[in-house]
């Protein structure tokens, strides 16, 4: 919406305004998806979105600000992941279905922003605390929920009252991403594609009630 927007010195954007500002993202996401982050520039991706360097810098003092408006906007659509993860049930039938639908939302999620993902990854494992503060945001909006989850179970006597909620929960969440992000390495690992979903599912399900899944 109109107003939401401001240009570098502080100026509202129109709706053209914030439509070329909106197609300067488009393509830069585009270009991480094939070009190694440090490689982008912005003359080029000025270029791909058809205007000038010149409007580029309108919008964003250089490219690590505009990539960084790219991983705050992957970070707000995180919260879906957050969703279905919070205050779900985890017994039965309803629990395994609970897990797939979490691994499913989170490889998808993971293939829709790869590139951007893989920039925060770097970003944060290099020191820099914006990267790492959106980084701790994506997954601490499952890690959180999940860690919840397994205190519930504990306090019924439903899991092991000797495991730690928080550290099982960063562990499996720390596994799933990291497959995620690896979901076209299937076939080396000698395993298809099609065996994620169902296998990290088992694994999540196993992990935060300690049993085997009701399917």
């Amino acid at each position: 919406m109109t107003g939401q927007v401001r240009t570098v010195d502080g100026r509202v954007a129109g709706r053209r305004g914030q439509a070329t500002r909106q197609k300067l993202l488009t393509c830069l996401d585009e270009m991480l998806s094939s070009s190694p982050y440090r490689d982008v520039r912005v003359i080029d991706v000025a270029r791909r979105a058809g205007t000038s360097p010149a409007t580029f810098y309108q919008y964003f003092p250089d490219v690590e600000g505009a990539v960084l408006e790219l991983a705050e906007e992957m970070s707000r659509e995180s919260s879906s992941l957050s969703e279905l993860a919070t205050d779900r049930t985890w017994t039965g039938k309803a629990g395994w279905q609970t897990a797939e639908e979490l691994v499913d939302g989170l490889l998808s999620f993971w293939r829709e922003n790869d590139a951007i993902l893989r920039v925060v990854d770097l970003g944060a494992a290099e020191g820099d605390k914006r990267f790492s503060k959106i980084r701790s945001k994506v997954l601490g909006g499952i890690t959180g929920p999940l860690a919840d989850s397994i205190g519930k179970l504990q306090s019924k006597g439903k899991t092991d009252p000797d495991i730690s909620p928080a550290a099982v929960a960063g562990s499996l969440v720390s596994m799933l991403t990291s497959v995620a992000g690896q979901q076209k390495a299937a076939q080396s690992w000698g395993a298809k594609k099609s065996d994620l979903k169902p296998n990290l599912a088992y694994l999540l399900y196993l992990g935060v009630t300690g049993r085997k899944p009701s399917r």
